[in-house]
């Protein structure tokens, strides 16, 4: 079983590792990559040419940095995301995913266990989730690590910000915005307008930290300038909830997700509850080792 709605990645200088892209192959999950020209050989040469999509070099010369560097540094993924979001609007499709290019894999919280999916099902139950209500712009699913094994934890939370795996509502009026932060920054944007995220904790990603695998914003902002430039942004966009603190042994932002906690999910009028149970035909399997 797989995704109803087009799968995005967003990748650069990373066509060695490429680990979101692998981990969607071995689940035989179709998706596009959205790469900058100068990098199409590099890509093409590993990745299936009819997957690759060329940035539209028009989404970097618009984007809004929300500084005052224009070109004179990276701008970081937000224009390929703004670009993604009008291909999958140009393609009839009304939601989206969007996903940062190291994530090794994609997993499932069942009975205290964490367990990689093999094939795209848990992409299509967060889909019908989210579609049973109104008010629902994003979602995706939690870091492996914020959801411990052996912790109970309620299988989603509302009104929380979405990070590197983003399944996002088309007509919902907003863009990708900030050189930095752009995730939290988006997040905000859309629960200070009134809507709801649902953050899963059923079904989680396990992704590499961004300093550690190199390409990505890694040359451009961090190797030269460390956090604290991505962190103040976070905070001048959005100084009634974030602030800037000493997090995972670096500089780091801190925001207060308690004011939207009251906002709440409205469920379509359309959507009746189904008394049977659906397991989207998942079931497990023993791996015999093999990761």
């Amino acid at each position: 079983m797989n995704p109803k709605y087009p799968i995005y990645i967003v990748s650069k200088g990373r066509a060695d590792s490429r680990l979101t892209s692998k981990a969607l192959e071995k689940m035989n999950v179709p998706y596009s990559i959205v790469i900058e020209e100068q990098e199409y050989d590099d890509y093409a040469a590993v990745i299936d040419s009819k997957k690759i999509l060329i940035l539209d070099k028009k989404y970097q010369e618009e984007y809004d940095t929300l500084d005052n560097l224009g070109d004179s540094k990276s701008k970081g993924p937000g224009p390929a995301r703004n670009f993604i979001w009008q291909h999958s609007i140009d393609s009839g499709f009304d939601y989206h995913w969007v996903m940062d290019d190291n994530i090794e894999r994609f997993l499932r919280m069942n009975n205290n266990l964490q367990i990689p999916l093999g094939n795209g099902a848990g992409f299509r139950v967060m889909e019908d989730f989210v579609e049973r209500y109104e008010n629902v712009v994003m979602a995706g699913p939690n870091y492996y690590m914020f959801v411990p094994r052996k912790t109970k934890v309620p299988p989603f939370v509302k009104n929380t910000r979405i990070y590197s795996c983003n399944l996002i509502k088309n007509d919902s009026p907003f863009k990708w915005r900030g050189r930095y932060n752009e995730d939290t920054i988006l997040s905000l944007d859309m629960l200070k307008a009134g809507y709801c995220t649902i953050q899963f904790n059923a079904f989680m990603q396990l992704k590499t930290t961004t300093q550690v695998l190199r390409g990505g914003n890694s040359k451009e902002f961090y190797d030269k300038e460390g956090t604290l430039p991505k962190s103040q942004m976070q905070v001048d966009v959005h100084p009634d909830v974030s602030k800037i603190m000493w997090r995972f042994n670096r500089i780091h932002h801190f925001v207060d997700y308690t004011p939207f906690k009251k906002t709440k999910l409205i469920k379509k009028k359309s959507y009746k509850v189904k008394s049977k149970i659906n397991n989207y035909g998942m079931k497990l399997k023993q791996n015999n080792g093999q990761k």
